[in-house]
């Protein structure tokens, strides 16, 4: 736990500064804002790339997609204007929006919706969501602004997947390089990068409503540790930071200049598990190490109390959820006899590969600490983004690593081929193929509880927590989303009082 205290120490230090009365916040101007993120994505195209700190930048912002996702998780209209299902609920006709161009002065219409969806289906697409994509039948373009998606199967969530940023609408011509450059259709281009310190963008004047887009700049300030965090909001030099540490809360609870906002989250915190490495591949073994974790001992070591249990890849709010915290409860005795069942002697000695942020490297620590108690050694790896990015999403090379899927409606991922815990379920899969295929709620609720029950019992993860996140901003600062039912920042919302 030594690094845990090191970073309680640094925290306390920066607690101190404001109490010694650090610079206030100012405001920059009215047409400026900066704000700070933990993560700096390794490029800015979030249909090739998963990493959901892409979509905190771009999405909304410089990409643009048919649907919008609010606040409150429901569902509206962007670059499509409306939207209608066929009876047989396979066929989604959507009328565009007129008048639209990209920053490239390329003109937005039906054609690029079709390139969009069929680059993102195709045999080399790297898109973390392909299967919404190669769900798709057809593609018609029956008029310059009206497009018929045909699907191979019912899917009541299909306009709220085209409202992620997998599904963003690319300019043909510039696709290619949207990851350095990305071109898009929203009220912001990139003006610079600078790695590993910052990213600005710039008010695009040709937007379509530039007139109602009161911020001219924004500027990204990368900031991985906590302590530096909240000193560079005490300092003034930040004025937001969406999803900061909890440690924050009472901090700046109790300084007018800020205001705190505590907000749900569709996002599951878990200890995932490569299925395929011996002896993990072994259910019993994932359901000892499962049963080895005291959830509530990691909501408060990794996420500052900010967070519910969960047992399943599934989390209260969302339909259909069922509580399924029972089926792995926090057991060691328990977990000791199904290590022995599962024939593995004790100390077992797993790699535990941790990202930066604080949940991951701060809730390791206590993971670590617990299986320890039951035989299992978790030899932890601190390691950077990109090496997390490349080693364990895409390479698969780890054993244990703790990561937070913010998606909402990403059970499916426990359906796909070559993901990166190696989870093959032929009976998961035939389950999930009944939920996408049926447009019945009373079914699809039946089907989802099934499918969370499923997923429990064998365990391809140790599922933690569904986290609430903390944002910290500027008390004059208007238009933060509170709540988060995906990683996105609405920054032509933002204004100051």
């Amino acid at each position: 736990m030594k690094s845990f205290k090191l970073v309680a120490a640094a925290l306390a230090g920066a607690v101190a500064l404001l109490a010694a009365g650090a610079a206030p916040a100012q405001v920059r101007g009215k047409d400026a804002v900066v704000m700070a993120m933990a993560l700096e994505p390794t490029g800015l195209d979030p249909t090739t790339a998963a990493a959901a700190s892409i979509g905190e930048i771009v999405h909304y912002n410089v990409l643009e997609t048919l649907t919008k996702i609010r606040e409150d998780g429901s569902v509206g209209p962007l670059l499509a204007e409306k939207w209608t299902v066929s009876p047989d609920a396979r066929t989604v006709t959507f009328e565009l929006r007129k008048g639209v161009r990209f920053h490239n002065g390329e003109a937005f219409d039906g054609s690029t919706v079709k390139f969009a969806f069929e680059r993102a289906a195709a045999a080399d697409s790297t898109n973390k969501d392909k299967a919404t994509f190669t769900a798709i039948e057809t593609i018609r373009v029956t008029d310059a602004h009206v497009v018929a998606i045909r699907l191979k199967a019912p899917n009541p969530d299909f306009p709220f997947l085209l409202g992620l940023s997998t599904a963003v609408i690319v300019e043909p011509r510039s696709a290619a390089t949207n990851a350095t450059a990305p071109v898009g259709t929203g009220p912001y281009r990139i003006e610079s990068w600078t790695k590993g310190s910052s990213l600005t963008l710039a008010k695009w004047p040709e937007y379509r409503d530039a007139d109602k887009v009161r911020m001219s700049r924004v500027t990204w300030r990368f900031i991985s540790d906590p302590a530096a965090q909240m000193a560079a909001m005490m300092a003034g030099d930040v004025d937001a930071m969406p999803r900061i540490t909890g440690k924050a809360v009472e901090v700046f609870k109790s300084d007018p200049r800020f205001k705190v906002m505590v907000g749900g989250s569709r996002a599951k915190t878990l200890l995932a598990i490569n299925n395929q490495k011996k002896p993990l591949d072994d259910v019993r073994v994932r359901r000892a190490i499962s049963m080895a974790i005291d959830r509530r001992a990691v909501i408060v070591g990794a996420a500052d109390g900010f967070g519910a249990p969960i047992g399943s890849h599934y989390v209260p709010g969302a339909f259909g959820f069922v509580d399924t915290t029972g089926v792995n409860p926090f057991d060691p005795v328990k977990a000791r006899a199904l290590l022995a069942e599962a024939g593995v002697k004790t100390p077992l000695e797993l790699s535990l590969k941790l990202p930066p942020p604080p949940y991951a490297r701060q809730g390791g620590e206590v993971i670590a600490a617990q299986l320890a108690k039951v035989g299992i050694v978790a030899k932890i790896q601190n390691v950077e983004w990109a090496q997390w990015m490349s080693g364990v999403y895409t390479n698969r090379d780890y054993d244990l690593t703790i990561i937070s899927h913010v998606e909402p409606l990403d059970l499916g991922n426990y359906a796909k081929d070559n993901y990166y815990w190696n989870y093959e379920s032929p009976k998961f899969r035939a389950l999930y193929a009944r939920i996408s295929g049926t447009g019945d709620d009373a079914e699809r609720a039946r089907l989802l509880a099934e499918a969370q029950r499923l997923i429990a019992a064998e365990s391809p993860n140790a599922f933690l927590y569904q986290p609430q996140w903390v944002s910290v901003a500027n008390a004059k600062l208007r238009g933060l989303w509170k709540d988060v039912p995906i990683f996105a920042n609405d920054l032509s919302a933002l204004s100051w009082q």
